[in-house]
């Protein structure tokens, strides 16, 4: 029998091997575009975004083709053009991607202090320095509007996605569509519903609930769709043999199909509150930013981090300035903070169910 055996070879990945004529090619297709448009971009004062867009990405395709081509693949011209491409929109994602948060980080960490964290702005001036006031009443007010609306879209979401996945309803055409529609719904439209049907016939002011009400609009159709199409993943073995038990569909639903998708699940409750926690158009439309902080959302002016940062932003004065800088790297940290916690838990549930 051994020696029937097959054995493996000791090269196991040959195309993983490039000539040295190969890597040659590649690294003359690299650098002959880069330094030509540099010398261009130089000579003529093209300005660098110009440089890098205009002339070095058609370059670089013709010198990918061009190796492709010398090296003897097959379908060379296509493939080239699609790596240099590929790796052009990567790498330029990656630049502005982290030029952003070096900005962010770099102008966040001069401004905050540590009475930043928990202090309001109520007795805040142009002359004011840094050591006194905060976006605390701010985070407050973002963590009190982000639960009303979870509460409202989550349990209506999941509702959704089981009555479109778990029955054969008449409407299920009609729902499907709906919630298609609501997820390309643009913000500001969201806010614009709210302001038109509640505020504005003077059912209610503007306060933190008519911003909750906003956003479950946006958190709704996300949680929905993602919802769906996790239990969509679940074998339909499971709901055949649940019920081949003698258990009911409700049953079956509860005891066996969501413990199987359980972690897509809190990954639609996830993507539903990243989708609302750092919009701002809504909340300005239906809420009115305080410099106090407020703890009742049904009453008073409430401030969110989005809307804090957006005052002071827009502020032509420095001082203001800086603590929008403050505001901003706050609310990043405290986006990332809430989203690995909500994730650790969740992975300690499974592992411990397992």
């Amino acid at each position: 029998m051994s020696d029937l055996a097959l054995k493996r070879p000791a090269d196991a990945t040959p195309w993983s091997k490039k000539s040295s004529r190969n890597v040659r090619l590649i690294v003359a297709a690299s650098l002959f575009p880069l330094v030509i448009s540099l010398a261009i971009g130089q000579i003529l004062s093209i300005p660098a975004a110009l440089t890098l867009i205009g002339i070095f990405l058609p370059i670089q395709i013709v010198a990918s083709i061009a190796a492709a081509r010398f090296s003897g693949l097959r379908n060379s011209a296509p493939d080239a053009v699609l790596i240099v491409v590929t790796y052009f929109l990567v790498t330029l994602f990656a630049i502005l991607l982290g030029s952003l948060l070096t900005t962010l980080i770099v102008k966040g960490t001069e401004s905050i202090k540590l009475n930043t964290l928990y202090q309001n702005n109520h007795y805040v001036s142009l002359s004011t320095p840094l050591t006194y006031g905060g976006v605390g009443h701010a985070i407050v007010g973002t963590f009190i509007i982000v639960a009303l609306s979870a509460l409202i879209a989550i349990p209506l979401g999941f509702a959704v996605a089981i009555y479109l996945t778990e029955t054969r309803g008449r409407f299920r055409f009609v729902v499907r569509t709906i919630v298609q529609s609501l997820s390309g719904l643009p913000s500001i439209v969201a806010g614009l519903f709210i302001f038109a049907i509640i505020i504005l016939p003077g059912y209610m002011p503007q306060v933190g609930f008519t911003g909750a009400l906003a956003l479950a609009l946006l958190m709704l159709p996300t949680v929905a769709r993602t919802a769906e199409e996790v239990l969509k993943l679940v074998p339909a073995d499971l709901r055949s043999a649940s019920v081949a038990l003698g258990a009911s569909r409700k049953a079956a639903f509860f005891q066996v199909i969501a413990p199987t998708a359980k972690s897509g699940l809190v990954t639609a409750l996830l993507l539903g509150i990243a989708r609302v926690i750092g919009e701002t158009a809504p909340l300005l439309l239906t809420t009115i930013p305080s410099q106090e902080t407020n703890l009742n959302p049904f009453s008073g002016p409430m401030s969110t981090m989005p809307t804090y940062v957006y005052a002071y932003v827009t502020d032509p004065h420095d001082a203001l300035q800086h603590r929008a800088w403050s505001g901003s790297f706050i609310m990043l940290v405290v986006v990332a903070l809430v989203f690995a916690l909500a994730r650790i838990v969740s992975t300690k549930r499974t592992r411990t169910k397992k």
